[in-house]
């Protein structure tokens, strides 16, 4: 959300943000060196923590805000009339309420008129009431006016005021975003993800390399390295690993599906455990020999959908500016499962699609 000012706002990093990042950094980092490491050397418990501890660090997270949350509904929300300057159509789910990105601007009594840009859901049978030029109502906490909601039911008295009011724009089209916080959070959340990666790789090593000296796998089997001037691969039987060069994103057209394509080769493409793929850095675990964990076939997924489901998930979530994303399958529930997890500066959010890429469930930041 943006809201009309002077001047953009200076970044914050207060010791809350940065040891949010700090914490956020670190679990995904842990959780993604976990996985791999655990199916590498067979280990059930090790596997399962990577899979649990996102789980549970969202839920620490969900409960520790609950006081603040409950602090924010006790304060009576600001109502005032606004004008609509604009309304875009948003892609999403074809329901009966859509998703429209409103620009109006909010003309509270005892304050100065701004310019603010949001999405909401509207009732396609609505949609005529709210029309470029048109006085409608809105409501905001006090002290957050960029979290403008539209009031779609309001009361007779404030019904009354938008029939009569002629409101004029206030100056535009500048809008400067929300205070955000500084690049100091985002170095933070990284730094602590590479540390907690190689803490948990440091911590088995020994695991590793003894399974390594003494298996004597085939030649097939062993772990191989390509590198090129786009990317480079590490491919073992159970697990695989591509990193992307510079200028390069997982979300570009067909990048995921021919990365994942290249890992299958001298695997069980149709075994897979998991798939992590954040924007540069993929991973791959497939199952061993003999194993009963719940697989799927990494040919069956929805490629086409990923990219759509992260641009969603970083914009309609209310995580502010985002910062990091990464998107996980998995089926041990039974279904295939697509979470695609963001982190901003107002905080951690996630969405749930099914194996056809659509959208099931979604838990917005607090």
């Amino acid at each position: 959300m943006t809201i009309t000012t002077g001047a953009a706002p200076p970044a914050r990093n207060t010791p809350l943000d940065l040891a949010r990042g700090l914490l956020t950094g670190g679990v995904i980092g842990a959780s993604l060196a976990a996985l791999v490491v655990g199916a590498i050397i067979e280990s059930v418990p090790l596997f399962v923590t990577g899979l649990a501890l996102p789980a549970v660090y969202g839920l620490l997270f969900f409960l520790s805000g609950a006081p603040r949350r409950a602090r924010e509904a006790a304060i009576a929300p600001c109502t005032a009339l606004a004008v609509v300057e604009s309304v875009e159509a948003v892609e999403g789910e074809a329901t009966s309420d859509v998703a429209r990105r409103f620009e109006l601007t909010v003309a509270p009594d005892n304050l100065p008129a701004y310019r603010v840009a949001f999405t909401q859901d509207i009732n396609l049978a609505d949609l005529p009431d709210y029309r470029p030029g048109g006085v409608i109502v809105v409501h905001y906490p006090p002290d957050r006016p960029w979290q403008v909601r539209i009031v779609k039911r309001p009361t007779p008295q404030w019904e009354e005021r938008a029939a009569g009011a002629r409101l004029d724009s206030a100056p535009g089209p500048v809008l400067v975003s929300e205070p955000a916080e500084g690049c100091a959070v985002g170095f933070v959340t990284l730094l602590a993800l590479l540390l907690a990666a190689a803490g948990v790789v440091l911590l088995f090593r020994t695991d590793l390399f003894d399974e390594d000296s003494s298996a004597q796998p085939p030649s097939s089997t062993q772990p191989s390295a390509s590198a090129s001037s786009s990317s480079t691969a590490a491919v073992s039987s159970v697990s695989g690993t591509v990193t992307l060069g510079p200028y390069q994103s997982f979300l570009d057209k067909g990048e995921l599906r021919k990365a994942i394509g290249s890992l299958s080769k001298g695997t069980d493409a149709h075994a897979a455990l998991t798939v992590v793929v954040q924007d540069r850095l993929l991973s791959v675990v497939y199952a061993s020999t003999g194993s009963q964990a719940p697989t799927f076939d990494p040919d069956s997924l929805p490629y086409d959908r990923f990219p759509a489901l992260v641009e969603k998930a970083r914009s309609s979530l209310g995580v502010g500016t985002p910062q990091t994303w990464q998107l996980t399958v998995e089926r041990l529930t039974g279904s295939l499962t697509v979470r695609v997890s963001v982190t901003g500066t107002g905080g951690a959010a996630s969405l749930e699609a099914d194996g056809d890429g659509k959208v099931v469930r979604r838990t917005p930041a607090h």
